[in-house]
């Protein structure tokens, strides 16, 4: 009897063990320039906030050349160069309230677009069995809700992290990846950032994780040169992005 039942188990055992977890990988995003069409007029009205707010003007709109490429970083850095020191509480909390009335103003105006494909592929990414999405901004929290909003999206649908957070990207991006580890309850087999800017390539190199060019033209060409694993124009073809970015995740 002792054999009998050894054997009529065996099957079912040897199936358990045949059995492993599918590997989850993280895939995490940009905002401006990467899921909502913002750079410019972020631009604008981060500029204009400094005028209205503390009468800065000739605002240096070269954002590679900050440190620390954050609303949060470039706050700090043009302020504490124009007045000697760092900026309290409420002079921040002074300065991102006019910034965000700003955007406000502007979408009211005209609503926020996507950037082409970038709502399906987030849709896509969550229906999926093996990735998992977060969001890791450069922007304050509250300006990208408003942006994803006005482009028909919700930033509250992901785990994320912003310049509330810290003033470098690099930290922001290891936040990012936490908060999404708490709440989708596992680890990442592997993590890649799609972003815009040669700032996102930087901060990828310093954390390690690959990453995923989106521009076009001398932007996509200097994402390339900055390390880029893969650039695309866009989200555009949906299947193509994926089709790439199962390749980078399964070969990393």
């Amino acid at each position: 009897m002792k054999n009998e039942a050894k054997q009529s188990s065996s099957p079912a055992v040897a199936q358990l063990c045949l059995v492993r977890p599918i590997p989850m990988h993280l895939v995490m995003f940009d905002i401006d320039g990467t899921l909502t069409e913002t750079m410019k007029v972020d631009e604008e009205c981060f500029v204009r906030s400094f005028k209205a707010v503390f009468g800065f003007a000739d605002i240096n709109t070269a954002w590679s050349h900050y440190p620390r490429t954050t609303d949060s970083g470039i706050f700090h850095d043009v302020f504490t160069s124009r007045i000697g020191r760092s900026p309290t509480a409420q002079e921040t909390s002074q300065f991102r309230q006019h910034f965000i009335q700003l955007l406000a103003a502007a979408s009211s105006q005209s609503p926020f677009t996507p950037v082409a494909g970038a709502d399906r592929l987030l849709s896509r990414l969550a229906q999926g069995g093996s990735h998992r999405v977060s969001l890791a901004t450069g922007g304050w929290g509250d300006s990208a809700r408003l942006k994803m909003a006005s482009a028909g999206m919700c930033f509250d649908d992901h785990p994320a992290a912003s310049a509330d957070d810290a003033l470098d990207r690099e930290s922001i991006m290891r936040l990012s990846r936490q908060r999404a580890a708490e709440r989708y309850g596992e680890s990442f087999a592997c993590t890649v950032y799609v972003g815009d800017g040669v700032w996102d390539a930087r901060a990828c190199r310093s954390v390690g994780i690959p990453f995923i060019g989106i521009g076009t033209r001398s932007r996509a060409t200097r994402l390339s040169a900055e390390g880029a694993v893969c650039v695309f124009p866009d989200f555009s073809d949906v299947d193509l992005f994926l089709r790439n970015l199962y390749e980078i995740t399964n070969g990393a």
